[in-house]
Parts: C-alpha cells; sequence; structure tokens
C-alpha cells in the first residue's frame, strides 16, 4: 500500500550511472578472475550493497517507516540519532554515493534534517519545525524543502 504522507527522493543520475560503472566493473572482475565469476560477482555486489544500507542508512529507514504510518514522534529519534551519525561520520555522507550506492542528491544529514523538522511539524510543533528548517538553510543554504516550508510557516503568520 502506498504511503499517503508525502515523501521527497531526489535522483542524482550522475551519482547513478556512476554507481552502475562500478558495480559492472566489479563484475567483470570477477568474471575474469575465478570459474562462474559473473554470477558470484552478481552475488557479490547485491550483498554488499544490501548489508551496507541495512546497517548505515537503518535509523533513517526506522524513522521514514514510522513517518509512513502517521507515527511521527516515535521517528524523532531515529532521524535525530542518524543526524547525530552522520555529523560525525561526514566522510561517510560526502562519499555516500561510492561506498554505499544511494543516489539521493541530498546528502543523507540533510534528509534526516529535513525529516526531523517534518515530523514535529506534523505533531503541531511549529517552533521546532521553523528552527530545524534554518537549521537546513544556515548548512544547506539551497535546500528547496526547508526554503518552501519557511515560506509557508511565514505566510501562515499572516492569516
Amino acid at each position: 500500500m502506498a504511503s499517503s504522507v508525502p515523501l521527497v527522493r531526489q535522483i542524482s543520475w550522475l551519482a547513478f550511472f556512476m554507481q552502475y560503472i562500478i558495480i559492472m566493473s566489479i563484475i567483470w572482475i570477477f568474471y575474469l578472475s575465478i570459474p562462474n565469476g559473473l554470477i558470484i560477482g552478481s552475488i557479490f555486489c547485491i550483498i554488499s550493497i544490501v548489508s551496507y544500507r541495512l546497517y548505515f542508512l537503518r535509523l533513517h529507514r526506522i524513522g521514514t517507516k514510522y513517518i509512513k504510518q502517521y507515527q511521527f514522534e516515535k521517528g524523532i529519534p531515529y532521524f535525530e540519532k542518524s543526524v547525530d551519525f552522520y555529523t560525525r561520520n561526514a566522510w561517510l555522507d560526502k562519499y555516500r554515493y561510492i561506498l554505499l550506492l544511494t543516489n539521493s542528491k541530498m546528502s543523507i544529514k540533510e534528509l534526516g534534517l529535513c525529516s526531523l523538522a517534518f515530523c514535529y511539524g506534523q505533531i503541531g510543533n511549529g517552533k521546532k519545525a521553523k528552527e530545524y528548517y534554518e537549521m537546513i538553510l544556515n548548512e544547506f543554504p539551497n535546500n528547496g524543502i526547508a526554503i518552501t516550508s519557511l515560506r509557508f510557516i511565514n505566510s501562515v503568520k499572516d492569516i
């Protein structure tokens, strides 16, 4: 069942094609190196990608699950932990295209901050939501979600 909660996913097509080349290169190396290398290389890539994503994106994924279930308050601690993790491990977020094979235009930290702001807005804490959107713009000045959301929050004040 599709969620009616608006979730945004912006794809970096350049990263997508780079990932395709990386995966095909790994499979090609296996193919040239060992018997049944095509199958073994494919299995290796699949297991690696799934394992990395399950481990490194688990907090964000759990928070997103709660958003889809309209349990915004339960998602907040997971997004906070995710943002904290990617703040401490900025190198992992910076090279996410290669290390985690994720092709999101936004960094994982930026996605986590947007999700936190969204959750706070959905539970009625507009002040905290606004703080997070402003925090996002301080660190990621071109974030369209934060720009649009702050405009909306500020326009509601005029009503």
